[in-house]
């Protein structure tokens, strides 16, 4: 299945990087490919994230590395990953994430 990135995944992961950057650029760049590996193998089954329990909604879930939740919704056509955010964060709202 094709994979997406929400505007708002995107500036997760370039935030995600740029703080890893300031003490390990190498560290960083291996960091954001295992992030987008791991929303890879979401796109490919898409049933194998759990539900996001703050939502309290089947249809956006989620993959953890780590720490890190990439949280996703499985559309007919297509995956789109919605934020990607250190599990110690507070997860926004689902009215602020990017619509699908």
């Amino acid at each position: 299945m094709k994979l997406q990135w929400s505007r708002r995944a995107q500036r997760d992961l370039d935030a995600i990087a740029s703080y890893i950057a300031s003490d390990d650029p190498k560290a960083a760049r291996r960091w954001i490919e295992r992030l987008r590996t791991t929303a890879r193998k979401a796109a490919a089954v898409p049933g194998i994230g759990r539900r996001v329990p703050e939502f309290q909604r089947g249809d956006v879930r989620e993959v953890l590395l780590r720490t890190y939740r990439v949280i996703y919704v499985a559309l007919p056509d297509r995956v789109v990953v919605l934020a990607v955010i250190e599990g110690h964060r507070q997860l926004p709202p689902i009215e602020d994430l990017e619509p699908w």
